[in-house]
Parts: structure tokens; C-alpha cells; sequence
């Protein structure tokens, strides 16, 4: 009888260890399997995002063959990106459309009208827009709309003329030009009804992006909060026979929502409906990632279908973390990179400043990025900043340290929240949240390489005298919190070239690798 129950214990005790080792190696199992490479999954078929990295609040125009993007840019100037692609897989950098610093710049739509190109977009709660004869500009001065609202969407009616909705559901009728208001805001639209036990940060009507399909406009929006809890932010939509209303709600509201944890997708929202060269229609939206909050919100791509009574949804079999069937366009891969020689005369546009445009405070000069000197911290120099795409990856550069300069390769999030590897004349620096101090002392001559090696959000720091014998410094940092949720501003973790005090530091090869 004693056996019987000693065995019975240890058959308990045997169950419970398994599902212990279960539920360990439940989040490995699930990280590798959102990890999957495309040659895993074929090439008739894509997996999300489309836009890795910080790529929010998407709006996207088609021309002829061509396709093209433009994101939030938010205190990274110069801002407005514009991205371009033939196959809606494949991505690379235009230019940006806006380089006049005026604060934080949110959600624009992307519009071309009568052979002329327009970005309609918000900075401090103000609408702006700004206007171009070609896609690669030159893009004009930002112009004030004077409407106080955020989150545009442009919309023409049948007799051509245009208007102009923004959050909390209303529009304003625009000039014939696009370039000025002629009216007073009219409010149509209160939204679809979000129930009450949902788990949601707040109501938020927002991100309207408008759309004609046969006799109906379509008005498609965001609720719930863009952050929060991962339930909250959803796509929603609505139909009316007039771009005024009345709207009627779609039934199978809301197009997209998360509705657990366990997905790889958080926080899916601000959709735009648009039609391919083919008539396939798709669905443009954003959204955060399990377990990488910190890479912001990332650009997704998935197909929709029609409704024999008018409405658009989401198909039964497309699931956003699972591997979806390629639009059936012809695939042009692209070759762009995050590695910079920094020849040619011009910054690569996927590069951005923070908080500022100062052209004069940099050159380009065989095949070396030289930047003044500016602030005394990592806080308040301006760091030159790029998006990584990868879960893991190592960054890495070469410095020259002129004067009483300091420079640095970092992990910055704001002015507040960064960390990294720095270098003066003589001594190795290093900076944890702010807490900066030499780690390394004389070791270098004015000349040093610098590198970061992330780890799934822990970050292990080196340097070296020639490029090729790495050191790693004692300090390493761990930056998975740093993101919206726990700062606020709605930024991403991003990799920063660092220029500080009087004097300059020329950068030469920047190389990002992604660790698989």
C-alpha cells in the first residue's frame, strides 16, 4: 500500500515537472516560431511585419506599379519617410518630406491628387500639410492647416472636391488646391461601441482613413487606445453612400483585434483599405510585437475580401502571425541595408537626427561622417539614429575623436532613457540609463571602434583598436522596458551615433548584422 501511493507521488510529482517544463519552454518555442525565415515558409507565401521596427501609423498610396509608404516620424527629424516598393514585400528608403522641426509629428495620410503628391499630418495637435510635383520631392514648407485635431484622412467626393477628417469624427472641407480650410468642422461619426467588459485603454476614436468600392465610401478607423493593454487598440469600420454620412458600422466589427496575450501580434490597429494593381484589396495596419514592445509598432500587411452585401473583412484562414499567401505581384527584392560607408554626398534617408534638423552640424567626406560636437551627455546632444529590424543583431563603428569631444554607439530611446558605449581622446566610457563613467582608462589614441551586441534585449558592449581584437567591457544592460508603456512618447528603442562636447567625431563603416 505504501509503494502504491510512493509510486502514485511520484507520478504526481513526474506530471507536474513536465508541464513545468512545458510552461518554461513554452515562450522558446513560441520566439522560435515567430522567428520563422522566409525560405521556411515558401515563396508564394509572406510573414509580418512587412516593416520591421518602428514603422507606425501606416498610410499607403498606390502608383500605377509602384507603391508607396509613409509613417509616423514622431521627435526623429528629418521626418515623414517615404518608402517605396513594387511587390508590397520588399521596401526600401525614397526620402523624407519634412526637415522644418515642429515638434512631434504623428499619423499623416499620404495623397496624390491631380499629378501633385500630399502629406496631410499633425505635430502638436495641429494639422499640417505639406506638397510635391514628384514622390522624391523637393516637398515644400510645411503649411498650417490651422486645424486642432490629429490624425488626418483626405477623402474626394464625386464632383472632385476635397475634405478633410480627422480624430473624433469629423472633417473639414479643404480649398481645390488642398492647401488651405474653406469651412467650419461638421461631426458625422461617433464610432462603433465598444463593450464595456473589454479591456481597453481608452476609447480613442482616431486614424480615420477614407475609401470609395463601388456605391459606398468606406471609413475605416482606430479605437481602443494605440498602447495599453493588448486587447485595447482595434481596426473598425464603417460605410456610407456620401463621404459625410451617415456611416453606418460594419457587422463584422472590429476588422482586427488581439484578443489574447499568447499572439504575436499586440495592439493591432489604424488600418487603411486600399486595391492592388490586380483589384486584390488589402489591409495596411500596425502593431506591436510579444516580448518587443521596445521595437514600436511595426507595419502589417493582409489580405481582405468582399461580402456579397458590401462589406469588407478579414478572411476566415488569415491569421496576422501566420504565414499569408504573397499578393500576386511580381516580387522585386531590394538591397537596402542599415550599413552605411557614408559615401556620396548625401545622408541615407533612413537616417534621423532627434529633436532637430541642423544641417550645418554635419558633413559628408570620403566615405566619413564627421558631426560637431553638441550638449555635455548623451541627454541633450542629438544622437544620429536608425531603426533595427531584428530581434537580436550586433551594431558597430569606427570613430575618430577630435578635441575635447566625446562619441559614442547607443541604445536610445529619449533624452532621458539611453544607454551605451562612449570613447574620449583616451578612455572607454560607459553609460547605463544616464550613470556614465570611465570603464576603460587609456587604452585608446584619439581612434576607436565601438560595437553593441543585442541579445533578444540584452546588450553586451565591446571596442577595439583595430576592428578586428574585441574587448568587452564589464558593463552590459538589459532594455526591454524601454518603450511607450513605460516612458511614454510613442518612440522605439533605436541605435545612435552619439557627437558630444566641443570638438567632432568622424564616423566611418557602420555595420548592423542580425544575429538568427
Amino acid at each position: 500500500m505504501l509503494s502504491e501511493q510512493v509510486e502514485q507521488n511520484l507520478g504526481n510529482q513526474m506530471i507536474k515537472n513536465i508541464i513545468g517544463f512545458l510552461i518554461f519552454l513554452l515562450p522558446a518555442v513560441m520566439q522560435a516560431q515567430y522567428q520563422t525565415h522566409l525560405a521556411d515558409i515558401g515563396d508564394d507565401y509572406y510573414l509580418n511585419p512587412i516593416l520591421a521596427g518602428d514603422y507606425p501609423d501606416p498610410s499607403i498610396i498606390r502608383d500605377g506599379d509602384t507603391y508607396y509608404i509613409v509613417t509616423s516620424s514622431f521627435e526623429y527629424y528629418p521626418g515623414l519617410p517615404i518608402w517605396q516598393s513594387k511587390d508590397l514585400i520588399n521596401w526600401s528608403a525614397v526620402t523624407n518630406a519634412l526637415h522644418i522641426y515642429l515638434g512631434s509629428v504623428w499619423a499623416p495620410d499620404l495623397v496624390k491628387f491631380n499629378g501633385k503628391y500630399y502629406i496631410y499630418f499633425p505635430a502638436n495637435d495641429r494639422i499640417y500639410v505639406v506638397w510635391a510635383n514628384s514622390i522624391e520631392g523637393p516637398w515644400s514648407d510645411p503649411i498650417d492647416l490651422k486645424i486642432n485635431n490629429i490624425d488626418p484622412g483626405h477623402v474626394m467626393a464625386d464632383d472632385s472636391k476635397r475634405y478633410l477628417y480627422s480624430a473624433n469624427g469629423g472633417y473639414v472641407p479643404l480649398s481645390d488646391d488642398g492647401l488651405s480650410v474653406v469651412g467650419e468642422t461638421i461631426h458625422v461619426y461617433d464610432g462603433w461601441p465598444v463593450p464595456r467588459e473589454w479591456t481597453i485603454e481608452c476609447f480613442c476614436l482616431e486614424g480615420p482613413k477614407l475609401v470609395k468600392h463601388g456605391d459606398y465610401y468606406y471609413l475605416t478607423v482606430a479605437e481602443g487606445g494605440t498602447a495599453g493593454p493588448v486587447t485595447g487598440h482595434m481596426i473598425v469600420s464603417a460605410r456610407s453612400e456620401t463621404p459625410f454620412g451617415p456611416w453606418e458600422n460594419s457587422p463584422y466589427n472590429p476588422i482586427e483585434r488581439t484578443l489574447d496575450p499568447s499572439e504575436r501580434w499586440w495592439s493591432k490597429g489604424h488600418g487603411t483599405l486600399f486595391e492592388d494593381a490586380n483589384g486584390d484589396w488589402w489591409m495596411l495596419f500596425h502593431a506591436y510585437e510579444n516580448g518587443f514592445y521596445n521595437m514600436g509598432r511595426q507595419t502589417l500587411l493582409q489580405p481582405v475580401e468582399w461580402t456579397a452585401d458590401g462589406w469588407f473583412k478579414t478572411p476566415d484562414h488569415v491569421k496576422t502571425g501566420q504565414p499569408i499567401k504573397r499578393p500576386d505581384l511580381k516580387t522585386v527584392p531590394t538591397d537596402f541595408t542599415l550599413c552605411d560607408d557614408f559615401g556620396g554626398e548625401f545622408l541615407k534617408p533612413h537616417w534621423k537626427f532627434f529633436g532637430e534638423y541642423d544641417s550645418s552640424r554635419f558633413h559628408l567626406s570620403g566615405n566619413s561622417l564627421v558631426v560637431k560636437g553638441k550638449g555635455q551627455s548623451t541627454g541633450n546632444c542629438s544622437p544620429l539614429l536608425c531603426i533595427p529590424s531584428d530581434h537580436s543583431y550586433t551594431a558597430e563603428v569606427e570613430m575618430q575623436i577630435e578635441g575635447k569631444a566625446t562619441g559614442g554607439l547607443l541604445l536610445f530611446y529619449n533624452n532621458n532613457f539611453n544607454s551605451g558605449i562612449l570613447a574620449d581622446s583616451i578612455n572607454i566610457l560607459a553609460n547605463l540609463r544616464g550613470w556614465q563613467f570611465v570603464t576603460e582608462k587609456d587604452v585608446i589614441d584619439q581612434h576607436v571602434f565601438l560595437k553593441l551586441k543585442n541579445s533578444k534585449n540584452t546588450v553586451d558592449m565591446y571596442y577595439s583598436t583595430d576592428g578586428e581584437n574585441w574587448f568587452k567591457i564589464e558593463n552590459s544592460i538589459e532594455v526591454s522596458s524601454m518603450h511607450h508603456n513605460v516612458l511614454s512618447g510613442f518612440m522605439s528603442l533605436r541605435i545612435g551615433l552619439c557627437s558630444i562636447g566641443e570638438g567632432r567625431v568622424t564616423f566611418k563603416n557602420f555595420i548592423y548584422q542580425p544575429i538568427q
